[in-house]
């Protein structure tokens, strides 16, 4: 039998660096002609079809008001090849400069909504509010993947985790367990 792991007391404000529900991602959007990137970790999936995804945007973030005002929006996924810009842009305000211009990136138009794809991200998800409900009292937004748009290679791209205190976890070694896995348990 494998030895237990010795555990200590932890700060309950901090479980966040264990639960943190996915990778990185850099939320555009775009408002009265205006566009912003915001990066964002507090994200979960919470439905398959349609398909569903919440996004935890504080109302004191700049992309709060264009995202709430507008109704969409594009959830891009960045690879550790733009760490450092991940961590730039999550460290200015859009309220102050154009992030696409001083981050050096892409605007693509998307499909089916105005906000922009970012060109450098692995994959974009078009998304449109489904419902506002939580909003006001949370500051968590529901929306429905519209339309996705994910490179063909690498199929698992590493991708950042955040873990609190300026580090990040990556992810892209695959473990599969397919042989043991039944439809329905998870």
């Amino acid at each position: 039998m494998a030895k237990l792991p010795e555990k200590t007391d932890f700060p309950v404000s901090q479980v966040r660096r264990y639960l943190e529900p996915g990778p990185i991602v850099l939320v555009s959007s775009r408002w009265q002609g205006a566009a912003n990137i915001m990066t964002l970790g507090w994200h979960t999936i919470l439905e398959f079809s349609p398909s569903l995804v919440g996004l935890m945007i504080s109302d004191g973030n700049h992309s709060h008001r264009m995202i709430r005002e507008s109704r969409e929006c594009v959830i891009n996924l960045p690879t550790t090849a733009l760490t450092d810009t991940v961590v730039g842009i999550g460290n200015t305000s859009g309220r102050d400069i154009d992030k696409f211009a001083e981050f050096d990136l892409t605007a693509e138009d998307a499909d089916t909504v105005d906000a922009p794809l970012i060109g450098e991200c692995h994959a974009s998800f078009e998304c449109r509010l489904h419902d506002d409900a939580l909003v006001e009292t949370y500051s968590f937004f529901i929306f429905e993947v519209v339309k996705a748009h994910v490179a063909a290679s690498p199929r698992h791209p590493e991708t950042l985790h955040y873990t609190g205190d300026g580090v990040f976890m990556v992810s892209g070694r695959i473990l599969s367990r397919r042989s043991l896995f039944r439809p329905g348990m998870l």
